[in-house]
């Protein structure tokens, strides 16, 4: 059974104890392997802005660090994360024409080291800006601004 594999059957199994009927598919890309979560229930994890995916994604980092290596591997219910990260890629991009256009740094946060890594890659794609994590924790700020 593949890593990716154990990871989904985990998350059903937690799923499950939570009284949750979910299903999971595995599915791989360049990005790296989201398990999405789908079936009775899945609202469960998420109420209060997706804290209980976010937990269950916190576990699943800790129980599979060592199997998984460098491997990314996210944890979605419902689409609600690829939804969040298609906000959060607009919103990079668009601070990053405003500080491209205004001169004036824009700021964006506090993000998670993920959310972060999402903005960095944004912003990259658009000349004339840099993005910088300011910050001390898991939790930072990222900065955008024009280049000199």
């Amino acid at each position: 059974m593949s890593p990716q594999q154990q990871v989904a059957d985990f998350v059903v199994k937690v799923a499950r104890d939570m009284g949750l009927a979910l299903q999971a598919q595995v599915e791989t890309s360049a990005d790296g392997t989201r398990i999405n979560l789908e079936g009775e229930g899945a609202e469960a994890l998420l109420s209060r802005r997706g804290e209980g995916l976010q937990a269950l994604q916190h576990i699943v980092d800790s129980a599979f660090r060592k199997l998984l290596g460098d491997e990314r591997l996210l944890v979605d219910c419902m689409g609600f994360r690829r939804g969040k990260d298609n906000e959060l890629r607009q919103m990079a991009k668009f601070l990053a024409e405003k500080a491209k256009t205004s001169g004036a740094e824009q700021n964006i946060g506090p993000l998670n080291a993920y959310e972060r890594r999402l903005v960095h890659l944004a912003v990259a794609e658009i000349p004339g800006v840099t993005s910088e994590s300011i910050g001390d924790a898991a939790v930072k700020t990222v900065t955008i601004s024009a280049t000199k």
